[in-house]
């Protein structure tokens, strides 16, 4: 089997997994704030929601807020209408893991949708690890960066 260059992945580059920490962890930033901010608004109303529906919209707010932020972080490169349509092309496919993954690990230790201080902590490394190597490999593979230098 001849494999050549264009063929191949690199994934020992440490620079690229220090930027894509770094885009990872402004996504894990914007995606905490709204799906954090969901979960403990029903938490502390007691709203009767089933667990599914709040975890669906927590999800759906993390997104929201992570584009946002997202959004305006990439002002200082861009237009609002590119750095709009650039945040959600980098970034949907690692805001839908992170989000997931962040709010399995809730319902799983918590059994609902219930934040406290224990679980936390385990949400956010769950969170950021999760879509880590897929933003390592965007960035690799087409060089996109949320975060100016």
């Amino acid at each position: 089997m001849n494999i050549n260059a264009e063929t191949t992945f690199d994934w020992t580059s440490w620079p690229t997994w220090k930027i894509s920490a770094e885009n990872t962890m402004w996504c894990l930033i914007g995606c905490s704030i709204g799906d954090f901010g969901t979960i403990f608004y029903f938490q502390v109303t007691g709203i009767p929601w089933p667990t599914f529906n709040i975890m669906v919209l927590a999800i759906i707010n993390g997104i929201i807020t992570s584009i946002l932020l997202e959004t305006i972080i990439l002002l200082k490169q861009m237009d609002v209408s590119k750095a709009f349509k650039t945040a959600i092309g980098m970034s949907l496919i690692s805001m839908i893991s992170m989000e997931v993954a962040m709010n399995t690990v809730d319902v799983l230790i918590t059994g609902g949708a219930q934040l406290n201080f224990f679980v936390l902590p385990i949400m956010l490394v769950v969170g950021f690890l999760t879509p880590w190597p897929y933003n390592y490999w965007r960035l690799k593979k087409f060089g996109l960066n949320c975060c100016p230098k």
